[in-house]
């Protein structure tokens, strides 16, 4: 696999005539990238030292739109500009865009050169910092699916009718069906990976045109990093092809939801701190204290795991997304899954992230809840078994970004592992989109009422 760029292999490169433009980017609250095209001579000259761009790009909403009420940017504060400094361990061709390179940015205030507080980016540095501090290295890998249409998107900006996905059929590891998408898919794998991205697989996933590419488990900031730039990748591929994708968690109701499962494990001096051969499962007292932490902190990270009025929609019985936040050994019934049982690969999968989830915040917060376990030392409940959708009373996925809001507002545990600012300031972001969802008139108004009211 490709190594990633230095400053010294992007000057040869530039002056090779390979390279003539750097994107520099940071992800934004959405986990979109966000940024510019540097002239890579202008980058070499001192453009990678530092940029600026405005700080209303932590505050806005899908749309773009500037969203008033957050203490970080507004138009009382004047929109004023943050610092982007790139972090050249990123820095990295695209093979994908012709005579391009990419390296991501964290952002700074201008003022004080600190890392910028709601930031996502620094969210996960801080939780991994934090984890160092106890002896662990956090690692994690996440499973990312999407949606594969035949449809370009300039055919659907004049109204979104008439969806093709890709394949005809559920496509779940049918290799016949996938071969339609090899077009798309087979560049994807081979682009992301010349891109320093240490893809494993894409394969069929639950319904027509469902896809899921996985790549290797690394460091929780490395996790995040990849599967933003895979996101990226997906899109901009596809759409070079005169396709579209979507990460939507739920763009249908009668079909399959798509997921970002989030695969973790804490490792110390090298060795998995998780695995115990003479504990229940192979799981160690470490592994138990993490998981414990996650369950007691469910409900209160859903807003980071699942940040749209839509996302709750994905969440219903018989399509592979949990509705209980229960653990379990080897059960996709189950919000919390234990992987590799028994061996040092074991494991915390949790299923319940969408594929519209930001990694950064999403990672952090299962880090910030299994951490929090730890230093607690809570006691891991009885296992659940069996199909666990018809399970009665146990603890349940909250049903809407409503309750996830409400529950974040009023939790101790983010506010000491994230601070008042970036809580205060992802409720803000979630209140506005469930306002934003309740004044829109929607197609399903008009097919319910237009007539029938």
């Amino acid at each position: 696999m490709p190594a990633n760029l230095t400053l010294d292999s992007l000057k040869t490169a530039f002056d090779a005539g390979e390279i003539d433009t750097v994107l520099v980017v940071f992800p934004d609250m959405q986990g979109r990238l966000m940024g510019k095209r540097f002239h890579a001579g202008f980058f070499l000259d001192g453009g990678h030292k530092e940029t600026h761009c405005c700080n209303y790009l932590l505050a806005l909403d899908m749309e773009m739109n500037t969203v008033p009420g957050y203490r970080s940017a507004g138009w009382e504060q004047g929109y004023g500009d943050y610092v982007m400094r790139p972090d050249l361990s990123t820095l990295r061709r695209l093979p994908w865009l012709p005579g391009t390179a990419m390296v991501i940015c964290d952002l700074l205030d201008h003022h004080t050169h600190d890392e910028v507080a709601v930031s996502p980016r620094a969210i996960l540095k801080r939780q991994v910092a934090r984890a160092r501090e106890m002896g662990f290295d956090a690692m994690m890998a996440t499973e990312l699916e999407f949606y594969l249409f035949d449809n370009s998107y300039e055919s659907l900006r004049g109204g979104i009718a008439g969806l093709v996905p890709s394949s005809g059929y559920n496509e779940d590891y049918h290799i016949f069906q996938t071969t339609r998408e090899e077009d798309v898919m087979r560049a994807v794998r081979n682009h992301l990976y010349g891109a320093g991205i240490p893809v494993e697989s894409t394969k069929g996933e639950a319904d027509a045109g469902q896809i899921e590419v996985n790549y290797r488990y690394s460091d929780a900031l490395d996790t995040a990093d990849n599967h933003t730039i895979i996101k990226q990748g997906v899109k901009e591929i596809a759409w070079s092809r005169g396709k579209s994708v979507t990460f939507m968690a739920k763009y249908d109701t009668a079909k399959a939801g798509s997921a970002a499962h989030v695969h973790q494990s804490l490792f110390r001096d090298g060795k998995p701190a998780f695995h115990d051969p003479e504990g229940d499962h192979g799981m160690s007292a470490t592994m138990k204290h993490f998981l414990a932490g996650q369950l007691a902190g469910a409900d209160q990270m859903m807003v980071f795991l699942a940040p749209y009025v839509n996302s709750y929609k994905r969440f219903c019985t018989g399509l592979f997304a949990p509705t209980k936040a229960v653990w379990s050994c080897d059960n996709r019934t189950a919000g919390f899954r234990v992987c590799g049982e028994g061996t040092g690969g074991v494991r915390v999968e949790c299923r319940i992230p969408g594929a519209d989830a930001n990694p950064y915040l999403a990672c952090a917060a299962l880090l910030a809840a299994g951490l929090d376990g730890i230093e607690r030392k809570l006691e891991l409940e009885p296992e659940l078994r069996g199909d666990l959708y018809r399970a009665g009373d146990v603890r349940e996925v909250p049903k809407t970004l409503r309750e996830a809001a409400e529950r974040l507002k009023a939790s101790d545990l983010y506010r000491r592992a994230f601070g008042d600012d970036v809580v205060d300031h992802y409720h803000h972001a979630a209140e506005w989109e469930i306002a934003e969802t309740d004044r829109v008139v929607t197609d399903h108004d008009l097919r319910r009422l237009l007539e029938r009211a």
